[in-house]
């Protein structure tokens, strides 16, 4: 089916065709699965810049054959000056702004999580190798995609006024156009000085002090000492046991648990074929069970009441299975959690499979961008809450994230890296990609191109409705209404049900990918 790749030698799923070609050709000159995800993601931030960048976080799941899952956390922390008084007195005690320098306050990981990821084991390849697709597409250009262009119409109005937003992204004023060269030499100019000076040299040095001279002046609370104190971390990742094998995600703050949750729980309810209203509505239900307990307690896991993996325990999921009413939707709505995201993945012909993720929050993040680097920062920040809770504003605390690389070893030994984009989606679009391959057995890259669902908001939408793409049977539509779900037809491969992918290594080494067409992106095999 379209999209989709089969292999021995390795694969890569990308949302944007270049990034996955970045990550293939890697592979292909012997490189293993995580240096092909550092080249993508460089790649990624340079062609896809309103959904990542080097100005935001990442994380990490790296499984090589024989070995446990290991995580990498690279989300930054918050800046040592960001606490609610110092919001108060900025004019800001009710909430953190969305957009500019006061949304700019938590240090960029990504870069720090290229580094971590590449020094757990050897490297075969030369960082400047990794790093000279994107620093090609940085200086000569990238062809701006549909996704693009509309994005940045849609969020204009926001970003328009937001200093080096306009001079970075609006070539002559005006939202590029679909196919317009978009080049950025600055950025290029960063790219160069990484792959010269180190992935470190992001915290520390003159690009550090370039950075936080340019975030203090539009006023946001970094300051070069919370870049050279940054450092991304090494991690266990959560993990449940389930029917079809062992799941992993990661810890929080990111709702890595919720997706764990929703899969944990939809095992217990023992629904014997997809697609149909038990499926659907069952995976709904056990999203809202999920995402009752995410808003209520997830956060800094240093400022937990409890552990997220104990959330994950048999006794805890099976109890609250039992608040699942199969016949009837739990009346909704809830906070919504916003963000947007790429996901990548890849796998070697060694059997290192990784699932990646990486994110400026919202779309362009704060939109703050520096003109002499090209970095726009995220606004991750903005997430935090002002007031007491699991969430609350400190500094050195980390915001809940909405990103959630997800792996898998499956009972019969495939491994599966699986993943999306959409903020709250995200849970929600894994249990669905999941269940149809894992549990009912559906191709993979039909699971993926499958009509999706989305529970809530994302995108700036307002509705918390439960968002069916048309392409649904009108039967099951009409049973998911008559159960009392609040149903709102969207477009068919709608951005609203998220831009995901898929790779999955068999016993027999054989590689198995699959990319979303709702994305730019593709998946590519040899």
């Amino acid at each position: 089916m379209l999209n989709s790749a089969l292999g021995f030698e390795g694969a890569v799923s990308a949302p944007h065709r270049a990034a996955a070609l970045a990550g293939r050709d890697v592979l292909r000159e012997g490189g293993t699965a995580v240096e092909a995800m550092v080249a993508a993601a460089a790649t990624i931030a340079v062609v896809y810049p309103h959904m990542n960048g080097i100005g935001g976080d990442g994380f990490w799941l790296i499984k090589r054959p024989g070995e446990a899952p290991v995580g990498i956390f690279a989300g930054g922390q918050a800046a040592a000056l960001a606490t609610p008084d110092w919001y108060a007195a900025q004019g800001h005690a009710q909430g953190i702004p969305a957009r500019g320098g006061l949304a700019a306050l938590t240090v960029p990981g990504t870069v720090g999580g290229w580094q971590a990821a590449l020094d757990l084991h050897a490297t075969r390849l030369p960082l400047a190798r990794l790093l000279t697709p994107a620093i090609g597409y940085a200086e000569n250009g990238i062809a701006v995609t549909g996704n693009q262009s509309r994005t940045t119409a849609e969020k204009l109005d926001g970003l328009r006024d937001v200093p080096g937003f306009a001079e970075t992204f609006l070539p002559g004023g005006e939202v590029p156009a679909p196919g317009a060269r978009l080049r950025q030499g600055a950025l290029g100019k960063t790219l160069r000085h990484l792959a010269e000076n180190g992935l470190g040299a992001y915290y520390n040095g003159p690009l550090a002090a370039t950075h936080a001279a340019y975030l203090q002046a539009h006023g946001s609370p970094l300051r070069e000492s919370d870049f050279a104190g940054y450092a991304a971390e090494r991690v266990t990742p959560l993990s449940v046991q389930t029917s079809h094998g062992r799941l992993y995600n990661m810890i929080p703050p990111t709702q890595g648990v919720a997706s764990l949750m929703i899969l944990g729980l939809f095992d217990r309810l023992n629904v014997a074929q997809g697609e149909g209203f038990d499926h659907v509505h069952g995976l709904i239900e056990a999203t809202k069970q999920a995402f009752i307990k995410r808003n209520a307690e997830l956060g800094d896991h240093t400022h937990m009441s409890s552990p997220a993996q104990d959330w994950l325990s048999d006794d805890g999921l099976d109890e609250m299975a039992t608040r699942i009413d199969m016949a009837k939707a739990l009346p909704w709505p809830h906070e919504p959690k916003a963000g947007d995201t790429i996901w990548m993945g890849a796998c070697d012909r060694d059997g290192t499979v990784v699932s990646f993720i990486q994110s400026v929050f919202w779309e362009f993040g704060s939109g703050l961008t520096c003109p002499e680097t090209g970095v726009f920062f995220q606004n991750r920040g903005a997430g935090f809450s002002l007031v007491p809770g699991p969430n609350q504003l400190a500094p050195g605390k980390r915001p809940f994230h909405t990103l959630n690389p997800a792996m898998a070893e499956l009972t019969d030994g495939r491994v599966m890296s699986y993943g999306t984009m959409g903020g709250e989606g995200q849970p929600q679009t894994q249990s669905a990609i999941f269940t149809r391959h894992v549990q009912f057995g559906m191709e993979l890259q039909a699971a993926v191109t499958a009509p999706r669902w989305l529970l809530g908001k994302t995108w700036g939408q307002d509705t918390t409705t439960l968002k069916l793409e048309d392409r649904f049977d009108p039967a099951l539509v009409a049973q998911l209404r008559d159960a009392g779900h609040d149903v709102e037809l969207i477009a068919p491969y709608s951005d609203l049900a998220g831009h995901a992918g898929a790779v999955v290594r068999h016993p027999s080494g054989l590689i198995e990918a699959a990319s979303d067409p709702r994305s730019d992106g593709a998946a590519i095999s040899d």
